[in-house]
C-alpha cells in the first residue's frame, strides 16, 4: 500500500465520521450527563433508565469511532515511517493491522445501519410453522432454538410469552421477548419465511422433505401510555396456560390473548402465574404491535405502494437451510451463503444479520 492509499483511507475514515455527526452526539451525551444531576432526576424512574439507556447507546458509538480513528491514526503513522525506512519487515506486519483497520470501519458502518428510529428497542420475535405438518412444526422449534443460542451469544434476555406445540413435535408458533441493545434492529432483518431440507426423521423411507416456517420480529415501545387503544377494539380472551403436567399443572385460566379487532393483529402471554400480570405484558406489547403497524401503514402511503404479504410456501422464502444432499445455508437477498449450516443453526447468524443490514438497508 502506497502513502497516497493510506492518506485516501485517512480522507475516507474523516468523511465517514460525518455520516454519525460524532460532534452532535458528544453534545447529546453532555447534555443528559447533566440532566443526570437535577434532584428530580430519579422521581420518574422509567424515565431516568431511558435517558442512561441512551448515553450508553451513545456513548458505544463516539467511544468506537474514536477508538478506530486512533488506531487508524497509529497505523497510518507507522506505515509513512517504514516506507521512508524501507522496512519490509514492519510494512508486512502493519499489513495485518491495516486489515484490522478495515474491519473495524465495516463494523462502524454496520452500527450506523442499527440508527434506525426503532432499532435501539427491545423486540417481540414470533416464529410460526408453515406449509407441511409435523415437519414444519418440528423446522419452528428448531428456528427458536437457533435463535436462543444467537441470544445468548449477543448477550440478549429473553423470555417465551406464548408458544403452541405441535400436534406430533416441535412447535405450531412460539413468540418470544427479547431485551439488549438494539435487539429489533438486528431482528428485523430475519422477517421472512424460512426454508428447510433434509432427511425426515419423521419418515419411515428416509426421503427428503422441504418445509417452511415464517419469522416476524416486532419493536417494543418503551412508552405507549401515551397511545391510546379503544378498549371497545379488543377482545380479549383468557385460557388455561401449558403447564409440566402432574403437581404443575395449571388450575385457573392465567394466560391471556388479546385480539385487536381492526387490525386483526393477536398477541398472547402466559408466562406470568397471575391473569393480571399477563394481561399487562399482553397490553404492552399489542401496544406495540398496533403502534408499528399503523406507523408502517403511513410508510407504505408515503411511498406509494402495497406490501404483499408472502404466503409460507414455495419461492417466498428468504433463506434456505439445506442438509442433504449438501450442507449450506443461503441468504437470497444477499447471497451470502455458508456451508457450515449446522453453525448456523446453533446460533451463528452474525454473518446472515450484518450482510443484510450493510447490503439491503
Amino acid at each position: 500500500m502506497k502513502k497516497s492509499d493510506w492518506a485516501g483511507c485517512r480522507s475516507v475514515f474523516i468523511t465517514f465520521g460525518g455520516i454519525f455527526d460524532i460532534d452532535k452526539k458528544k453534545e447529546d451525551v453532555r447534555v443528559l450527563e447533566t440532566s443526570t444531576t437535577a434532584e428530580a432526576f430519579w422521581n420518574d424512574n422509567e424515565k431516568a433508565q431511558e435517558v442512561l439507556k441512551k448515553i450508553k447507546l451513545l456513548k458505544t458509538v463516539v467511544d468506537k469511532w474514536e477508538a478506530t480513528a486512533r488506531e487508524c491514526d497509529d497505523t497510518a503513522e507507522l506505515f509513512s515511517m517504514a516506507s521512508d525506512e524501507n522496512d519490509e519487515a514492519t510494512l508486512t506486519e502493519l499489513k495485518t493491522q491495516a486489515d484490522q483497520c478495515e474491519k473495524d470501519i465495516t463494523r462502524l458502518e454496520f452500527m450506523h445501519k442499527l440508527s434506525g428510529e426503532d432499532d435501539a428497542c427491545n423486540a417481540v420475535l414470533t416464529i410460526h410453522s408453515g406449509a407441511g405438518g409435523t415437519e414444519s412444526c418440528d423446522w419452528c422449534d428448531m428456528l427458536f432454538r437457533m435463535y436462543c443460542r444467537w441470544m445468548e451469544r449477543k448477550g440478549f434476555g429473553y423470555s417465551v410469552l406464548d408458544s403452541q406445540p405441535g400436534e406430533g413435535a416441535g412447535l405450531k408458533s412460539v413468540t418470544v421477548e427479547v431485551t439488549g441493545d438494539y435487539a429489533y434492529g438486528h431482528l428485523r432483518a430475519e422477517s421472512g419465511v424460512h426454508r428447510l431440507v433434509r432427511i425426515s426423521p419423521f419418515d419411515s423411507n428416509a426421503r427428503r422433505h422441504t418445509s417452511f416456517a415464517s419469522v416476524s420480529s416486532y419493536p417494543i415501545f418503551e412508552n405507549v401510555d401515551d397511545f391510546e387503544i379503544d378498549l371497545n377494539d379488543i377482545r380479549i380472551d383468557t385460557y388455561r396456560a401449558s403447564g409440566a403436567g402432574g403437581q404443575h399443572v395449571n388450575k385457573t385460566d392465567s394466560a391471556v390473548r388479546m385480539t385487536h379487532i381492526p387490525t386483526n393483529i393477536v398477541v398472547a402471554c402466559q408466562n406470568e402465574r397471575s391473569q393480571l400480570k399477563n394481561r399487562a405484558v399482553a397490553m404492552k406489547v399489542l401496544k406495540s404491535r398496533v403502534k408499528q403497524f399503523y406507523k408502517e401503514e403511513e410508510e407504505k402511503k408515503r411511498q406509494d405502494k402495497l406490501a404483499v404479504k408472502k404466503k409460507i410456501e414455495w419461492g417466498s422464502q428468504i433463506r434456505s437451510y439445506v442438509l442433504h444432499p449438501y450442507n449450506m445455508v443461503k441468504d437470497h437477498r444477499t447471497d451470502t451463503e455458508t456451508s457450515n449450516a449446522l453453525g448456523v443453526l446453533d446460533g451463528d447468524l452474525d454473518m446472515f444479520i450484518e450482510s443484510y443490514l450493510l447490503k439491503c438497508q
